[in-house]
């Protein structure tokens, strides 16, 4: 009978434990899309002057994932293609583009079938998405402006940018893929999965105390069912002297 009421206790605890799981990925679920969905929404915002999101000598924070705008003029002799990792012949085109205030900044003009084309010449207005340096397992693969900076000369932005589509068409090309940064999702949503994954816990916890439990209550059975304590004796109550002198005494 014990042997069953720990079985259930395990069953249901396991059963608790689990629907407490499945709640906490659901809301981590939803902290994941509420911070895909604010990394849309910071790069489909207005976008912001390049100085602003990349500030000279300063490292890159806030700016990364944001739409920017930014002017200057393309140079040919800075112009990679970048094999795409899924698509057998098919190549990002990766060109540096000279900004009005001196620096030099890589730009992923988009994706071609062939022999990348030529930059448009002359000074340009052009916008895009601000992204971090690639780290992909395959370095062929990936953009990372450290490894350009070694044989591109100039001060090179730490950060490369996504032209906008539009843009790519107008150059010959087929828009690149936007990579977005991970952005935090709400923090609510969050913590509500800590706080079904903890309870997932407790639950687990409680039932194995309460099958230890148990296990001491029918020990404590089986004791007291071997060692039975003894019966008491019916011994005679001692008498008084009074007592022995009146059954002496002759009844008159």
């Amino acid at each position: 009978m014990v042997r069953l009421q720990q079985a259930l206790v395990v069953l249901a605890g396991l059963v608790a434990a689990g629907v407490m799981v499945a709640l906490g990925l659901w809301q981590m679920g939803v902290y994941e899309a509420t911070g895909s969905r604010s990394a849309l929404d910071r790069a489909d915002a207005a976008p912001i002057p390049i100085a602003e999101a990349a500030p000279p000598g300063a490292k890159i924070t806030d700016g990364l994932g944001r739409s920017v705008a930014f002017t200057g003029t393309y140079d040919p002799a800075l112009q990679e293609s970048i094999p795409l990792q899924d698509a057998p012949g098919r190549s990002r085109v990766l060109t540096g583009i000279r900004l009005d205030d001196g620096r030099l900044l890589v730009v992923v003009r988009g994706i071609t079938d062939g022999k990348a084309p030529a930059p448009p010449a002359g000074r340009l207005d052009q916008i895009g998405v601000l992204l971090p340096s690639e780290n992909s397992s395959d370095p062929e693969t990936s953009v990372r402006v450290p490894l350009l900076a070694q044989h591109w000369p100039g001060s090179l932005i730490d950060g490369y940018v996504n032209l906008d589509a539009d843009l790519s068409h107008a150059q010959g090309l087929a828009p690149a893929t936007l990579n977005l940064p991970s952005a935090p999702g709400r923090l609510r949503n969050g913590a509500y999965a800590l706080q079904w994954w903890l309870f997932a816990g407790f639950a687990l916890v409680l039932a194995g105390r309460i099958v230890r439990d148990l296990d001491r209550g029918r020990d404590l059975e089986l004791a007291t069912a071997q060692d039975p304590a003894a019966e008491p004796r019916d011994e005679a109550e001692p008498t008084t002297g009074a007592q022995q002198e009146q059954q002496r005494s002759p009844a008159t």
